[in-house]
């Protein structure tokens, strides 16, 4: 555990020094601000928390920009010391690769996470502080979010690293990560909405999508955020979760799945790279 938790304190002193903590919760402030400030109509038509109307934006937020920061953090997490030659230094150290990507893990996932407390608390305690209507229910609401966005945002880093080690170029593994983030946030959506639209009472809206929704990590953090603030008015794919053959909570596991499925098979990939 010694080896892990150095390689994890240095990317994370990393992380801190190139200004990936201040960036990253920087962009989160700022967009969640403006979804505070587009959501108070509504909340104070409805006479519903201003909170929890907030958080039920920074669901949809979380969705896109949390992947894309977890994946602009690991793509280069090996691609890139191959790129340098400090791959093969690192390696000559008494330190397994599983114990370096592991390492690169933890320390990722916890300047992930300052960015998001940071961006998404700050935000929250002024929406919090402003609002006449905000109770203790939608300050649990915030904390889901920040958590299960936390949950994401760890998936993805996995899925960086996969990227990452697959290829020996960074600019390669960039492309690569844009290419998933792209897929999995944009494109596969998608393809779900134009199957819906050729078969909206058919086998595939009925049976198929609830489990192709949350098969999609991404989606699924969705569905559960959704479910939990008892959206079930909601529009669009998270609107799946009303038709889900399974409790719409339980969509939850699906980033923990993808979690360890990508950091098993960057491992395995990782030990047949020749630095």
């Amino acid at each position: 555990m010694s080896a892990v938790l150095t390689i994890a304190g240095t990317e994370i002193r990393i992380g801190v020094r190139n200004r990936w903590v201040l960036l990253a919760s920087i962009i989160l402030l700022v967009f969640a601000l403006l979804l505070a400030l587009l959501g108070s109509a509504p909340s104070g038509a409805t006479k519903a928390d201003s909170l929890s109307v907030v958080v039920a934006s920074l669901s949809t937020l979380s969705v896109y920009l949390v992947p894309l920061i977890a994946l602009l953090l690991s793509f280069d997490a090996i691609a890139g010391e191959i790129d340098r030659g400090t791959l093969q230094l690192t390696l000559a150290t008494p330190v397994s690769r599983g114990q370096v990507l592991f390492g690169k893990f933890v320390g990722h996932v916890v300047v992930l996470s300052l960015a998001v407390v940071l961006g998404y608390g700050v935000a929250g305690a002024i929406v919090f502080a402003a609002a006449q209507n905000t109770g203790m229910d939608g300050i649990f609401d915030l904390a889901r979010v920040i958590s299960t966005s936390l949950a994401l945002g760890a998936t993805f880093v996995a899925i960086g690293y996969v990227a990452s080690v697959s290829v020996r170029q960074t600019g390669t593994a960039a492309a690569l990560a844009v290419a998933i983030w792209l897929f999995t946030v944009v494109l596969y959506d998608l393809a779900l909405l134009g199957g819906l639209l050729a078969s909206a009472d058919g086998f595939f809206a009925k049976t198929l999508f609830p489990y192709l929704l949350v098969i999609n990590p991404a989606d699924a953090f969705r569905v559960f955020n959704m479910a939990a603030i008892d959206a079930a008015a909601s529009t669009g794919l998270a609107a799946g979760g009303n038709a889900m053959p399974f409790l719409p909570q339980l969509a939850i596991i699906s980033p923990f799945v993808w979690m360890v499925i990508a950091l098993g098979l960057s491992t395995a990939i990782l030990r047949r790279v020749q630095p």
